[in-house]
């Protein structure tokens, strides 16, 4: 699982970089309304998903050793 939450981590910084790319170009009243509305939204939903999946781990990793 934990590699879930990195690989969507990854995934985000990535979708970040292409963002911070398409700004250079697309930089207007719209586009930071998009910014605000969609991408700092997933970034933010990414980041409490991602903390989640490391607690959903550990404690899988917990019940796994408790059943040995």
């Amino acid at each position: 699982m934990n590699a879930s939450g990195a690989r969507l981590g990854a995934i985000t910084k990535e979708l970040w970089a292409n963002w911070q790319q398409t700004r250079d170009s697309w930089n207007d009243a719209k586009s930071l309304e998009f910014e605000q509305k969609y991408v700092l939204e997933l970034r933010a939903s990414v980041d409490r998903a991602v903390t989640v999946i490391d607690q959903l781990d550990e404690l899988v990793a917990k019940i796994r050793h408790d059943c040995e």
